[in-house]
């Protein structure tokens, strides 16, 4: 909608502090609050929304152009079995074009206004960006009224009743709350999702969990079901996996982790292959006796360098996460194996006497590079695969 400056504006993004960034509200009609962080990758707008990991954020995608490809059913990260979806909402810079690719089913906006977030564009979202960087994340409320009518002074109150995520724990806000099986492999060209051989069994603790780390570690060759990020170690243990997975998910990893760590020891103490994701390594860290952190500006992207410590190789992963490892508290029997090449802080431990290790970015992408796909292989190994 070429010179919608001199329209009346339909949406806004209020901050605490008295700011109001206005442009053109897309998708859903409302209002909702949450913490703004922005996004580098160029591809997988529909990925980035549907990852739970998301949950409590409004997304600000530095890529101008966002929605061209439009949206499917295939390309969602989310779960069937997951209460909620993920990210709040979008920024975007430039107004949502028309889909232009055969794997397109659905307009973006569509797509948003069906799942319920509120997106706002014709933002500079290059100044929101560089502001995020120099002073770190912020809250603040988006919102949408197509007549551009709003309540300033209810939308400030929203914005300065919003706590921000540090103490939160929102994964049980997301985890599913039965237990399920997953057989589906990743996607191949001209087969779709295939279905592999799955020799190994694992249990999956789902504090947020992404589709395709389910695919991934199906391709790896297991089998796995799936439980509650709340369930006990003694009920991941009665189906007597071949392994155990610890999923990525959002929210404050001390809070999640107020009931999850003393599980997560009893797993760690049973000798079994443990592997970890995001979240998952973060809980992990705290259950070996390290501490977590919250970072100004979080790693959200998909060319983020990460040098594999034990091989000394490098490799470009995505990264989702707003909380950190403190890499100085790792005790004496965890080996530290990632590091970020951005800006050194820890990617990846392991256990130095038991087959435990985790990584803090997404190996499984989803979107971004396939560099590390080696370590859900990796874990199979740890099985006896």
């Amino acid at each position: 909608m070429a010179g919608w400056e001199t329209l009346k504006p339909t949406g806004v993004l209020v901050l605490p502090d008295g700011t109001s960034i206005f442009g053109v509200g897309i998708g859903a009609v409302g209002a909702v609050s949450g913490e703004v962080c922005f996004n580098t990758a160029i591809t997988g707008y529909q990925e980035i929304l549907t990852d739970p990991s998301y949950a409590g954020q409004i997304v600000t995608f530095t890529f101008p152009h966002i929605g061209n490809v439009g949206t499917n059913s295939d390309d969602t990260e989310i779960t069937n079995q997951h209460k909620e979806d993920a990210a709040l909402g979008l920024i975007i810079r430039e107004d949502i074009t028309l889909p232009a690719n055969y794997r397109s089913v659905a307009h973006l906006n569509d797509w948003l206004s069906a799942r319920n977030l509120i997106g706002l564009s014709g933002v500079d979202t290059r100044s929101l960006t560089s502001h995020i960087r120099e002073n770190g994340m912020f809250n603040a409320v988006i919102a949408h009224a197509p007549d551009g009518n709003f309540d300033m002074e209810a939308l400030q109150a929203k914005a300065n009743g919003f706590s921000g995520l540090e103490g939160l724990d929102l994964a049980i806000t997301v985890s599913t709350q039965a237990h399920y099986e997953n057989k589906e492999g990743r996607w191949s060209w001209g087969d779709g999702f295939v279905t592999p051989e799955t020799p190994k069994h694992v249990v999956a603790l789902d504090y947020g969990l992404k589709k395709n780390i389910l695919r991934c570690l199906s391709s790896a060759g297991c089998r796995v079901t799936v439980l509650p990020g709340n369930s006990s170690a003694e009920d991941v243990l009665a189906h007597n996996p071949d392994g155990i997975f610890l999923s990525n998910g959002p929210g404050d990893p001390a809070a999640t982790g107020s009931y999850a760590v003393a599980e997560i020891q009893k797993l760690v103490a049973s000798g079994k292959p443990l592997f970890g994701i995001c979240l998952g390594h973060q809980m992990l860290a705290l259950a070996l006796g390290a501490k977590t952190e919250k970072m100004p500006q979080g790693h959200h992207g998909a060319n983020h360098p990460v040098k594999d410590l034990t091989t000394n190789k490098v490799e470009i992963t995505s990264m989702n996460h707003g909380f950190t490892v403190n890499r100085d508290s790792l005790p004496d029997n965890v080996l530290e194996t990632h590091i970020s090449l951005f800006d050194g802080t820890n990617c990846g431990i392991a256990l130095k006497d038991k087959p435990v290790f985790s990584v803090q970015y997404h190996p499984e992408a989803s979107p971004g590079p396939q560099d590390s796909h080696y370590i859900f292989d990796r874990f199979v190994t740890a099985m006896g695969g």
